[in-house]
């Protein structure tokens, strides 16, 4: 039987930290890190480069600091160091199933990750090594889908694979409505015209203006990653 070829030799994975949880608790489920990683590992093995930039909602959200009166720059700066302890457990999680790993914080954090140097994050892909980003871009006010949207133009990424609960694009969520549409297929600028919350606005349009391809899918069904 002849190998399969995949569709992209390099990707960027968009995770939100609330991928890493059980729900409805907080926190790092680390049966569920261990799972995702071994479907990395799947992906990996067809000779695909993969990227994984990680978010922190499962343990601090900085929206939901500013609600209660945290500074907006304070909160996000929390909601950053999050996704720093998401990345080293992630990373902890992919070398347990026997990938080589790098943990590449946008805050420089040198006892805990590597820095973000983009010629030698490229050479970590080149080398099959798995790549996790972590703090975004190091900067409140840009959400991780935004820091995805540039690190996945950064390191010339094919598609951005934005894992979710549903399966694609909706008109509204298929969780709470049951009469949402799905769209096989959706151009950036309806997505920010019909205020679609697939990814928010400013990555949309990062996107849109360098024609990144955004793939969203399921993350809840086993093999979808490599499907």
């Amino acid at each position: 039987m002849a190998s399969q070829k995949p569709a992209y030799t390099r990707v960027l994975l968009k995770l939100s930290g609330e991928a890493l949880m059980s729900m409805p608790s907080y926190g790092v489920d680390f049966e569920r890190a261990q799972a995702i990683a071994q479907e990395i590992k799947d992906v990996h093995d067809l000779g695909v480069q993969v990227a994984i930039m990680i978010g922190g909602g499962n343990i601090f959200r900085g929206i939901r600091g500013t609600a209660v009166g945290l500074d907006r720059a304070a909160a996000d700066q929390m909601g950053l160091l999050a996704t720093v302890i998401n990345g080293i457990a992630l990373q902890e999680a992919l070398e347990k199933v026997g990938l080589i790993c790098r943990h590449v914080s946008a805050i420089e954090i040198k006892a805990l990750a590597e820095p973000f140097i983009r010629r030698r994050v490229i050479r970590h892909l080149e080398k099959d090594r798995v790549v996790v980003f972590s703090a975004g871009i190091g900067s409140p006010y840009f959400t991780t889908d935004t820091a995805a949207a540039l690190r996945a133009l950064e390191i010339r990424a094919q598609v951005i694979m934005k894992a979710t609960k549903v399966d694609g694009v909706f008109s509204a969520d298929p969780m709470l409505d049951k009469t949402a549409k799905k769209f096989p297929t959706i151009h950036y600028i309806d997505v920010i015209k019909k205020g679609l919350t697939v990814m928010d606005s400013t990555a949309i349009s990062l996107c849109k203006d360098n024609s990144m391809p955004i793939l969203v899918f399921n993350l809840n069904k086993r093999g979808n990653i490599k499907r």
